[in-house]
């Protein structure tokens, strides 16, 4: 049998980058690709509350992407507003996922680990990953982390095996 493709949206955060200077969102992509999912939409919105999560409400709503991905805005500066702008959205939190980016992205860039705040969560049955900007952090959540959870031969478990029973009732 072969994996389940997923699908997924890719959001790169910024009020500087357009689709000639981002470098994450494309790379996210070709990553999604090699891994054998689908990409079904993509987007560069501004580091703003209200855009952002515009477009991510519409990818909620979207039967058709399983995860969504955002680059950029993670933060501490005035400007960096992406987890406030997720975190409401979210059913549940996905903890060890900031966990266990920042002990992989302490082996790169080390204590300078602590300015990000990546989250990760679940929306309406949808997952949802937050990750710092820059293309050193984008490999290490895609490398580290999610191309393992997002292979449903990753075992002793992954996202893929546990997504059909996201949505059950409690």
């Amino acid at each position: 049998m072969a994996d389940p493709q997923l699908g997924f949206a890719v959001m790169t955060i910024s009020d500087t980058r357009d689709e000639t200077s981002d470098r994450t969102g494309p790379w996210l992509r070709e990553q999604i690709a090699a891994a054998g999912h689908t990409v079904v939409d993509h987007a560069i919105v501004p580091d703003t509350v209200e855009a952002i999560r515009a477009r991510i409400q519409s990818w909620l709503d979207d039967p058709a992407i399983q995860a969504i991905i955002t680059t950029g805005g993670t933060g501490l500066t005035g400007r960096d507003v992406t987890p406030e702008a997720i975190r409401p959205l979210l059913d549940k939190e996905i903890d060890g996922f900031s966990v266990v980016f920042h002990q992989i992205s302490f082996q790169s860039v080390g204590v300078s680990t602590l300015q990000s705040r990546a989250l990760a969560g679940i929306a309406r049955a949808t997952y949802i990953f937050a990750i710092p900007g820059s293309m050193g952090a984008c490999k290490d959540a895609w490398n580290g982390i999610l191309r393992h959870e997002f292979d449903a031969s990753h075992k002793p478990c992954n996202l893929v095996e546990i997504l059909p029973r996201l949505g059950e009732g409690g």
